[in-house]
């Protein structure tokens, strides 16, 4: 190939035209970037207000369950119970041929109500010391029997039992914290530098059931005004039940410039 055929067509080349973007094709881009970009705006409020119906569902839905749990477990128990004691006297009705629920519920309280009145008489009391002396002879009803009689005998109203006497507040375990106990009994140290009275104090650690006893000093314990089954009520509660405001018996009034602003019952 010659200079010249070379030369000619190069001239060729430069007389092919560029192709250039056609201007309804930029239209269609910027077009198309600025659905993408509403389309994304769209998203993120769509997902902004599923976010806010969520948590505000969540809420009210834990806020049913924290209401009907307590009445769902209380109906469960109750339920249970009157099952429980319905049981006893049923199956006498039901052989008799009377198919009325509760009757034997009835029967069951009527009965324990009779006991109680029969053991509060003398009669009853020396037969329940005769039975007594029976079940502890026997290895290893005796122990079931004394752990039940010494939690019924807590909640007893006679307060003449090995009960909790007295709900008491004690400085346990360090300097500035304290612990709910019960005063069960008393006792008298005798040292050589004289006597000393000391309480009982019966400390629980886990739930009501099992717990720690202590020695204290009369003069170490603080004795709220507050109930056997008060004090019960609060170990059982986990504390929920504990009042804003509690008092010593040997306490005087409390000002009304220390009285918290929030409504609360005086114990």
């Amino acid at each position: 190939m010659t200079t010249r055929d070379m030369e000619i067509e190069g001239d060729l080349e430069l007389l092919i035209p560029v192709a250039e973007i056609p201007q309804n094709a930029k239209c269609k881009t910027s077009s198309s970037s600025s659905t993408v970009g509403s389309s994304s705006h769209r998203l993120s409020g769509l997902e902004a207000i599923s976010k806010v119906v969520r948590s505000w569902a969540s809420k009210k839905f834990m806020t049913g369950c924290v209401i009907l749990l307590p009445i769902a477990v209380t109906f469960y128990i109750t339920w249970g119970f009157v099952h429980f004691v319905d049981g006893f006297f049923s199956p006498v009705y039901d052989h008799l041929g009377i198919n009325i629920f509760g009757l034997g519920f009835a029967t069951s309280i009527t009965f324990i109500f009779l006991v109680g009145i029969f053991m509060s008489s003398w009669l009853g009391a020396s037969v329940l010391t005769i039975g007594e002396w029976f079940i502890k002879k026997m290895p290893l009803v005796s122990y079931i029997y004394s752990s039940s009689k010494q939690i019924s005998a807590a909640i007893s109203p006679d307060q003449t039992t090995n009960a909790f006497k007295e709900v008491a507040i004690i400085r346990h375990p360090r300097i500035g914290e304290y612990a709910f106990g019960f005063i069960t009994s008393t006792v008298i140290l005798q040292r050589s530098m004289g006597e000393e009275e000391l309480c009982c104090v019966y400390v629980p650690t886990n739930h009501l059931y099992v717990g720690d006893i202590f020695l204290i000093s009369t003069k170490d314990i603080l004795r709220p005004n507050l109930s056997v089954r008060e004090g019960i009520e609060i170990i059982i509660s986990g504390g929920m039940s504990v009042p804003q405001i509690m008092t010593t018996k040997d306490a005087q009034t409390i000002p009304a410039a220390r009285l918290c602003k929030y409504p609360s019952s005086k114990v």
